[in-house]
């Protein structure tokens, strides 16, 4: 072997070296921040399920999995569960179809108006969670509220409510607040995806008579399916955080626990109620739920990844 050949090669083992150490060196922050932030209090919320204690006094007595066992009979907690079911499904449900439809629309067609439209579905997005119970609440108003009036003017009285006082209707009203509040972040997302698709693709199926919807389905959709994928994770994760707020704003779980979602619960029993380890039982639920529910998310939609 030449020296010059062996020259080369160190100075390869060298670069490689310092790569390594740089890579090293930008990662080593972010994984003790995710230790100290992620990793340890998630654990300290299992070692806190297994007691009875108090946020207001220093006691402690070990319960094993007795906090467990509560939850098993608590209608109050099952009444929870079943109301965060019933948003993540209807929210995702509609967000996400309708965010992926208004995506296509924009992106491929010469809409008028079309930055406008953009510009407008976004601001939702932008805004906090307690401004946007703020507005629903002020449009629910059973008096002076803008829906009950539109009835009202329509000549639809009778279809007035009190839609945060119903306990039948109460969910339904906060599914359309969150509706109204995610779905342009995603259309923005989806666009941002459709603009990588290539026209020609689009020029040869209308060539073949494929309209607008075949291509939705037969083009837009599977090459996009990855970024699907990812934001219907990531929007099932964030929808149990952002149902919580809502929640708390518009009704506070209210009437009579027909709106109240389980962090909601987590939070009135660990913190109202001074119930410190059954909150922490019930987070621990938590946390294992949306576990397990991204992996069969994931599993579900797992599809071959189609390149063109």
């Amino acid at each position: 072997m030449s020296n010059s050949t062996r020259k080369t090669k160190g100075k390869r083992s060298d670069l490689q070296r310092r790569h390594s150490a740089f890579g090293l060196a930008c990662a080593t922050p972010a994984v003790i921040l995710f230790v100290i932030f992620m990793v340890i209090p998630t654990i300290n919320v299992f070692r806190m399920s297994l007691y009875k204690m108090s946020p207001l006094s220093d006691d402690k007595t070990f319960v094993g999995l007795a906090n467990f066992m509560k939850l098993a009979t608590d209608l109050k907690f099952v009444k929870a569960c079943q109301n965060t079911v019933l948003l993540l499904v209807l929210v995702t449900a509609i967000t996400l179809p309708i965010s992926i439809i208004f995506a296509a629309i924009l992106t491929q067609s010469n809409i008028i108006g079309s930055g406008f439209l953009r510009f407008a579905m976004y601001i939702p997005s932008v805004l906090s969670a307690v401004v946007i119970a703020a507005i629903f609440s002020a449009i629910y108003d059973q008096k002076d509220g803008l829906l009950n009036g539109t009835l009202g003017f329509l000549g639809l009285k009778a279809l007035r409510q009190v839609w945060l006082g119903n306990q039948k209707i109460v969910i339904y009203s906060i599914v359309f607040a969150m509706v109204w509040q995610a779905f342009g972040y995603y259309m923005v997302m989806y666009m941002s995806a459709m603009a990588g698709v290539s026209p020609e693709l689009y020029e040869a199926s209308e060539i073949d008579g494929a309209g607008k919807v075949r291509q939705l389905f037969t083009i837009t959709i599977p090459l996009i399916w990855q970024n699907i994928r990812t934001t219907l994770t990531f929007f099932i994760i964030s929808s149990v955080n952002m149902s919580f707020v809502l929640v708390t704003a518009m009704t506070n779980g209210g009437p009579d626990g027909a709106s109240q979602t389980v962090l909601g619960y987590m939070y009135k029993t660990a913190y109202t109620d001074a119930t410190y380890g059954y909150g922490m039982a019930i987070g621990v639920v938590l946390f294992l739920f949306s576990f397990l529910l991204s992996l069969i998310v994931n599993q579900s939609t797992k599809r071959e990844v189609l390149q063109f």
